[in-house]
């Protein structure tokens, strides 16, 4: 024992070194800064938003950000792009609270509710979340139904009364099943912690954090990247509209001056710019893009390669149209039950106004462009006349007076079929059917003009 203590004091550096190492971890581990992730939801809910949001999450995840704090002051907007919100953050391995700085309205509701703890600032309002048309109109109760349901059910996963959460959409009267759309629970700050809708009146998010005991932290500030942000800039809906023109107008001139490369161009980069924020975005699916541009491949075949115009063109015409109007629309698989009207009618109106833009631009900019110092420059402008001794017929022999059948049908124009060979036609405005004898009555260019026997 005496020897023990003997020794005791030249022990004691000793001791400590193996104290320190030991219990540096988690003096460490103390002193780190609780990382506290914030992101804002500010604007309408729509597809940029329900994007943003989505990359939120994800850059929290990447960051190893302790809580994630939701900055919210909206009045609601799409209930389907709340809905891929509400999913994202029920499904979050990270604590999400909301500071819901005024307002969290309609959708902003749907997504509050989802949040695992909910902070207001003091005059905040918190419900109103019936479904309603641009107008401010309430739709169908097959809507708000839908809407119900979304509520109800994110109540119970998050422990909040699932009755009071329907009720921000319809209130039952008297427990008969009928919900009156219109009275629907808007729930200010102190209503909605009595009702255990809020945790607590709070003017910051540093009041949100004292308040759950943590002292040392950092804030981590999201914002879109640039490309990000270029990306949510042309899911604009004006934007579209002028994107259309330029799709329009692009292929319209290369399709009149072949090998400028500029107009062609110019569409493509249109095109790609129209299509991919809306697929990366979640908006348009592979299926609405493929449509567009089946569409483009069979006008093409119906100006290169099928005479006259007919079903292809038609069915080209529809496609395409039909494919730039569902990128715009969130439909599952022309599933529209979740699109309103005014959606559906504001995306024909843009595709509308795009394509009777890019025929004006046609019309008032084509005669311009033919005249433009650069197309002179690249386009030759020597006129060959006839008087010179120049001609446009190709034909080796005089065709005039000779006779065949239609090798197509001729809308009035076609291909005809000549002892065998094959020659491009036209008639003075009537149709030919397929294999009706034919005369010619006019080579004097590289197109023959035709007459059907009588």
């Amino acid at each position: 024992m005496l020897k023990i203590l003997k020794n005791f004091p030249y022990r004691i550096p000793l001791v400590l070194f193996f104290l320190t190492l030991f219990t540096s971890p988690f003096i460490q581990a103390a002193d780190t800064s609780y990382k506290v992730f914030v992101l804002k939801i500010r604007d309408e809910i729509n597809p940029s938003m329900s994007r943003y949001v989505q990359l939120a999450l994800e850059e929290a995840t990447r960051k190893q950000a302790d809580l994630i704090v939701i900055d919210m002051d909206t009045y609601g907007g799409a209930v389907t792009d709340a809905d891929k919100i509400r999913m994202a953050l029920l499904e979050s391995k990270i604590p999400v609270f909301v500071f819901i700085n005024k307002n969290a309205a309609s959708a902003g509701a749907l997504i509050s509710i989802a949040c695992d703890s909910i902070y207001m600032a003091p005059g905040s309002t918190l419900g109103a979340s019936t479904v309603v048309n641009q107008e401010g109109e309430a739709v169908s109760d097959k809507y708000q139904s839908y809407m119900r349901s979304k509520m109800r059910a994110t109540a119970e996963a998050t422990g909040r009364d699932p009755k009071i959460a329907e009720q921000m959409v319809g209130v039952n009267i008297g427990d008969t099943g009928t919900y009156k759309v219109g009275k629907v629970l808007s729930l200010s700050t102190s209503e909605a912690i009595k009702l255990h809708f809020c945790e607590a009146e709070v003017s910051s998010i540093d009041e949100i954090l004292k308040r759950n005991k943590i002292t040392k932290y950092e804030f981590i500030d999201y914002k879109l990247s640039n490309a990000e942000q270029v990306v949510a800039f042309f899911l604009n809906p004006y934007l579209r509209g002028i994107l259309i023109l330029l799709i329009m107008a692009g292929l319209y001139f290369e399709l009149q001056s072949p090998g400028l490369i500029f107009p062609i161009l110019l569409s493509v980069v249109a095109g790609l710019l129209y299509f991919i924020p809306s697929y990366l975005s979640g908006l348009a699916a592979n299926w609405e893009i493929l449509l567009f541009l089946a569409g483009i491949l069979l006008l093409g075949l119906e100006l290169f390669v099928i005479p006259g115009f007919g079903i292809t063109g038609i069915l080209g015409i529809l496609f395409s149209v039909s494919g730039m109007v569902l990128v715009m629309l969130d439909n599952d698989f022309f599933d529209f039950s979740m699109v309103s009207g005014f959606a559906i009618a504001q995306a024909f109106a843009i595709v509308l106004v795009g394509v009777v833009g890019g025929f004006v631009l046609i019309f008032l900019g084509g005669t311009k462009l033919v005249e433009s110092r650069y197309f002179k420059k690249i386009t030759l402008q020597k006129s060959f006349q006839t008087s010179e001794g120049y001609t446009s017929n190709f034909n080796k022999t005089p065709m005039l007076g000779k006779t065949g059948i239609a090798y197509t049908v001729l809308r009035p124009s076609g291909k005809i079929d000549i002892n065998g060979e094959i020659y491009d036609a036209y008639t003075r405005g009537d149709f030919i059917e397929q294999g009706d004898e034919i005369e010619i009555i006019d080579d004097s260019s590289s197109i023959l003009k035709v007459k059907k026997r009588s």
